[in-house]
């Protein structure tokens, strides 16, 4: 029974453009819609009985109507855009808010740039390189800058206050600037070739480089010139790796996929002529929607509101034609303030774009739907918790084990967006620290982790648990800060004082603020899982490492004494023990053993 006298409003209902809010009896917003003739588009939803159960289901929650009359219908596709973000309809498509997309900034204030990861405003001089479709993509991008051209990232107070090269020089990602390793106008020419790269001109950087190639190899300077041959060939590899390319070099790709009443929206970004990368959505409320219907709430909540109008690009590729494309591409322009297209009936190549993006759509709907709901939910809780603006699609967890400072080992256990990713698991011997110092040992790790994922360009986490307290995190953080990948959100679990499961603490990347969740929290339960999985995964790899070390004899490695030796002495004292407590002249009663060699038997047990 419809609790709403839709004749009686219906009749005095305006005929002119609008957006309109329907209600229920508490007083939530059901839906909002837009309309060029708010009397035609709301009186239709009365006429007959809807044919989708979902409308169906709305309207007989429908309790009041509430309307705002604008002068156009695109002031009203805007006004609706920018309602349905505000309110979250229950029965509206509805794309979760990325707060801003990140993007690569090049200062133009130093003598030496800096080219950094950025989120935010563009209110800084330089120069802004994106959007870029993640987080990962843009570091991805990064790490390749370094590596071809070795331009600076850290901080101004860092750069200033260095005496000697970081460990960005040491694995070749700086060319140390800092210390004077590289004089400005060198330094100059890299930014320059950076510049060209991120803009897409790869073909012209490789002709910056072929003239000093050949002046270096004229020169005999041998070194300098395979330097310029393996940054021009590296640049041919990441040309051909480059296989979309559009008109002027700008634009996004757009498919659309719907399964099992579930959608999945991926957009490929192209700029400067290269594929920057590509990110997937899954919207709420899309169960009944049509792939058009969803792709035109993309567009509308993805470029129209709060969005920067350099983020609109000059071309639109889409699976599905949207209903209002001419109006939508009025606001586009208008928004950009230059022409906006939207395209959808594609041929050739440009038809391959839309089935490349539809594959990578009906593959991330497969995984989602076999992905188990309380694992996607779980990690979906940590991700609010934390405030991640991006989804968790990697964690990797650190614990380190030992006793008594005796064999340490380090772990670090890696789960995926569908769990325990087993092939990426590594453990790490801690040598070279005191005994039990857990702090340096989670320095070192830390350090030697990412060092090496960086070098080899693997996969970054988009949070790193640390099984321990307000030390272990604040000793992670200091490596993460000097391998610049501070902006990865870190999050230490500190057991309580009776140790037991759901007294745990858990620690912010300050140090300073602590959460503490509920023993029922969805999000608490998944974080022991991790954590108790790196712990297993430490300690066998912890008792490995003790029952091999205690398999080896001490006499082992000691010159002049071989296993003839080494059974003379252990029977003579009754064990190593004995051999450990003997001094030089008992050591040297021993048949076969003379004083050199007993002296420096008693030296290895007396370091």
């Amino acid at each position: 029974m419809i609790d709403f006298d839709s004749k009686s409003f219906t009749r005095t209902l305006t005929s002119r453009p609008g957006i309109y809010r329907m209600l229920d009896k508490e007083g939530n917003v059901l839906y909002v819609g837009k309309a060029g003739n708010l009397k035609k588009r709301i009186s239709s939803y009365f006429a007959k009985t809807p044919d989708s159960p979902k409308t169906r289901a709305m309207v007989a929650q429908i309790h009041d109507i509430q309307i705002t009359v604008t002068r156009t219908e695109g002031e009203a596709l805007l006004l609706e855009s920018n309602l349905i973000k505000e309110l979250k309809p229950r029965y509206n498509v509805f794309f979760r808010d990325d707060k801003s997309y990140p993007y690569l900034y090049l200062s133009s204030q130093n003598d030496f740039p800096r080219l950094s990861f950025y989120r935010g405003k563009h209110n800084n001089r330089g120069k802004y390189f994106g959007p870029y479709p993640s987080a990962g993509a843009a570091r991805r991008t990064l790490n390749l800058v370094q590596k071809l051209f070795q331009i600076r990232q850290c901080d101004d107070p860092f750069f200033k206050n260095r005496t000697r090269p970081c460990l960005q020089y040491q694995i070749k990602r700086c060319s140390a600037p800092c210390v004077g390793h590289i004089d400005r106008e060198k330094y100059m020419e890299d930014i320059a070739r950076s510049v060209m790269f991120l803009e897409g001109k790869n073909e012209k950087v490789i002709q910056t480089l072929l003239k000093p190639m050949q002046e270096a190899s004229k020169q005999l300077e041998f070194e300098r010139a395979a330097h310029y041959r393996d940054q021009i060939a590296s640049l041919r590899r990441i040309q051909e790796s480059q296989h979309i390319t559009v008109p002027k070099g700008e634009g996004d790709i757009i498919a659309c996929a719907i399964r099992e009443g579930q959608a999945n929206v991926q957009a490929f970004y192209i700029r400067g002529g290269r594929n920057l990368g590509n990110k997937s959505w899954f919207p709420r409320h899309s169960r009944e929607e049509t792939a058009a219907a969803i792709i035109h709430a993309f567009i509308t909540q993805h470029y129209l509101t709060g969005r920067n109008h350099d983020q609109i690009p000059p071309a639109i590729y889409v699976s599905h034609k949207p209903e209002d494309t001419e109006l939508l591409e009025k606001l586009l322009s208008q928004r950009k303030h230059k022409a906006v297209r939207i395209h959808h009936r594609l041929r050739g190549e440009k038809a391959k774009w839309i089935a490349m993006a539809l594959e990578n759509a009906e593959i991330a709907l497969q995984q989602r739907l076999s992905r188990t709901q309380k694992y996607g939910e779980r990690l979906e809780v940590i991700r609010r918790l934390l405030d991640l603006d991006e989804p968790i699609e990697r964690i990797e967890c650190f614990d380190i084990s030992h006793t008594g400072g005796e064999g340490t080992v380090a772990s670090c256990i890696v789960f995926g967006g569908e769990g325990a990713v087993k092939s990426d698991y590594r453990r790490f011997n801690v040598d070279d620290i005191t005994g039990g110092d857990d702090y340096a040992a989670m320095r070192q790790v830390i350090q030697r982790r990412y060092t090496r994922v960086k070098k080899e360009e693997g996969k970054l986490p988009d949070l790193i648990l640390i099984d321990g307290g307000k030390g272990q995190v604040s000793s992670a953080r200091d490596s993460l800060a000097e391998l610049q990948l501070q902006d990865i959100a870190l999050l230490g679990i500190a057991k309580g004082v009776s140790r037991k499961p759901g007294l745990e603490t858990l620690i912010l990347s300050d140090s300073k603020r602590e959460i503490r969740l509920k023993p029922s929290d969805p999000g608490l339960h998944l974080i022991q899982e991790i954590r108790d999985e790196a712990h297993r995964f430490a300690v066998t790899g912890h008792r490995q490492r003790r029952k091999k070390q205690r398999m080896t004899s001490p006499l082992e490695g000691i010159e002049g004494v071989g296993s003839k030796r080494r059974q003379q002495l252990i029977k003579y004292f009754g064990g190593i023990q004995g051999v450990e407590r003997a001094g030089v002249e008992e050591l040297a009663k021993v048949t076969g053993i003379n004083k050199n060699l007993a002296q420096r038997i008693y030296d290895s047990f007396h370091k």
